[in-house]
């Protein structure tokens, strides 16, 4: 890695991730040798006046830094008060709260980089009829606003990126730490055709089935959703069935992969379905669960044996709640992003970041080699 600096290193958290921040900026004193209070952290604020109106405040100088901005616009644990109600704070708070700390750094930084995990209005992607095209507009924004790049993972589209063709936006899956997860959680998972398989619950889900599938060696089954499109109901047409396309599941563990869990019901009617057809155990792999209508439907399904655990990532809210399940997996992403940050920040590619091919070959590996050594 190169020892040149594009600049002085800065990271912010907006409100919400300062526990991540806090664990990426030990990653980073740790490879730079810093002392604890030798902090790459920048405190700001966001101050709210009694009717909810804010401004955007940066606690230092702010010229000639590289400044990483984290942000995690779906932080339904945050909240402010507005004529003395207590509001928990909704995407569009949080993504003007993230323009007002950009616009308080006021040009002044050499680059500024937002990490923003999963993305701003991001299934609201694509025009279907007289409808906006929100997601579009927002990277927009940004990108007149002063940032240079913008890093998300697992966009429900990629393509989103079209919007902005002459500024930096990578896209990043959370592959390898999602199959690192499982290993870690469950030493007896056996990674080849007759023992594991991969089911995509949709359309939309099948490019990152087919990276899981081609990268392990394993079949691939996919869901396609059976929709009314006669009626509209909560913005959308509902899904009258799932049907399954693919080879047989029967006495399989299958590793069921998708980018969101909103609501819930269409990822327990497809695990569900799996399960009649006579699969062993079900794993999800979900990079941002978000569990909209609370967690009573998936502990239903957790007692019922519909599936055995589901793996998702840190870089959204989660509620103390969950994070007492038996049923949930963490999948730390801490130091992947502090990885992205330092790179980044040397001005080298992260192009071996984001393939991630090798690594998960050398793990499957290792899995492997263990697994026959103690004779499993």
């Amino acid at each position: 890695m190169k020892n040149f600096f594009y600049g002085d290193l800065c990271v912010i958290g907006m409100k919400g991730c300062e526990a991540f921040v806090k664990e990426v900026d030990s990653y980073l004193r740790d490879w730079r040798r810093r002392e604890e209070d030798e902090s790459f952290i920048a405190e700001v604020d966001c101050p709210r006046f009694g009717s909810g109106e804010a401004k955007g405040l940066v606690n230092r100088s702010m010229r000639g830094n590289d400044v990483y901005i984290i942000a995690d616009v779906f932080n339904y644990g945050v909240t402010y008060k507005m004529y003395e109600m207590t509001v928990p704070m909704s995407p569009d708070d949080h993504f003007q709260d993230l323009k007002r700390i950009i616009g308080a750094i006021g040009g002044k930084a050499r680059r500024i980089s937002v990490i923003m995990p999963m993305l701003y209005e991001g299934r609201q992607h694509k025009r279907e009829g007289r409808e906006s095209l929100d997601c579009a507009i927002a990277l927009q924004e940004l990108t007149n606003m002063g940032v240079s790049n913008i890093i998300t993972f697992d966009a429900h589209d990629a393509r989103i990126q079209n919007a902005i063709p002459l500024s930096g936006f990578d896209n990043v899956r959370p592959t390898y730490q999602m199959i690192k997860a499982l290993v870690r959680d469950v030493p007896d998972i056996i990674f080849d055709n007759s023992h594991l398989m991969i089911v995509s619950p949709d359309e939309g889900s099948m490019q990152r089935c087919m990276y899981y599938s081609s990268l392990l060696g394993l079949d691939l089954g996919m869901f396609y959703k059976r929709r009314n499109y006669s009626i509209i109901i909560d913005g959308k047409n509902p899904i009258e069935a799932h049907e399954y396309l693919g080879r047989n599941v029967e006495g399989k563990d299958v590793i069921i992969v998708d980018d969101i869990i909103s609501s819930g019901d269409s990822i327990i009617d497809v695990a569900l379905q799996i399960k009649n057809k006579g699969a062993n155990r079900i794993f999800i792999f979900v990079t941002f669960a978000l569990f909209c209508n609370g967690l009573e439907k998936f502990d239903e399904a957790y007692e019922n044996g519909i599936f055995t655990k589901i793996f998702t990532t840190n870089m959204v809210y989660h509620s103390p709640e969950l994070l007492e399940k038996e049923w949930y997996g963490e999948v730390n992403m801490c130091k992947y992003v502090a990885y992205i940050i330092d790179t980044l920040n040397h001005d080298s590619t992260i192009s071996n970041l984001l393939n991630p091919a090798q690594r998960i070959r050398r793990l499957i590996d290792s899995h492997k080699t263990r697994n026959f050594n103690s004779g499993e």
